[in-house]
């Protein structure tokens, strides 16, 4: 199955305030630190259980969301990925990781790497339905496989047929976004 605009949601240990990264991400705007073109900031902190604060770019997205109350970094792709479903999952993984690594290092909040969520946001090549999950069943094995080194996890979809298909997967034991990135691939010297 093609897989395209993947989401991956890293959600956070701990609740923080959201009103310093309207001013990081802004700065984040002003490094491009991203190979994606990052242009503007979204402020979304009144709405309850909503989307944060947003990075926009013009391939994907990156925010501090707060939706359904858990609050974490949220990863979305909106420009298409050139190969297979596990290029698009890996991209999306790495530029979610690489994100939280530098909010992790820069500005002192803790990420719960064993705690993630992957949305597929195309409900039209992807409904929320058993059919996706076994279509999707076997590239989604391989890739957690890879992304955790063979750490045991758990997964579990949502069961309203109206929300996007996602799965939402627990690591059994601690992991860390250094490690992830290392099973992904990306260099010591990048994470450093």
């Amino acid at each position: 199955m093609e897989l395209q605009h993947v989401a991956i949601k890293i959600f956070l240990r701990h609740a923080v305030d959201l009103s310093p990264f309207v001013g990081i991400f802004n700065g984040w705007i002003q490094t491009q630190w991203t190979p994606e073109l990052l242009v503007d900031v979204a402020d979304y902190q009144h709405v309850y259980a909503g989307p944060g604060v947003i990075l926009i770019g013009h391939e994907a997205n990156y925010a501090l969301d707060n939706t359904d109350n858990r609050l974490g970094l949220l990863y979305t792709r909106k420009a298409r990925v050139e190969g297979a479903a596990q290029e698009a999952l890996q991209q999306a993984a790495r530029a979610v990781l690489l994100a939280a690594h530098r909010l992790e290092r820069e500005n002192g909040v803790a990420f719960d790497p064993g705690n993630v969520q992957i949305i597929v946001n195309d409900r039209y090549l992807a409904p929320n339905s058993p059919e996706t999950l076994a279509r999707l069943k076997p590239e989604l094995e391989a890739f957690l496989q890879r992304w955790y080194g063979g750490a045991a996890f758990t997964w579990s979809t949502p069961a309203d047929p109206r929300e996007r298909f996602a799965v939402t997967i627990t690591v059994q034991g601690d992991v860390s976004l250094a490690n992830l990135l290392y099973n992904l691939g990306v260099e010591e010297t990048v994470i450093a």
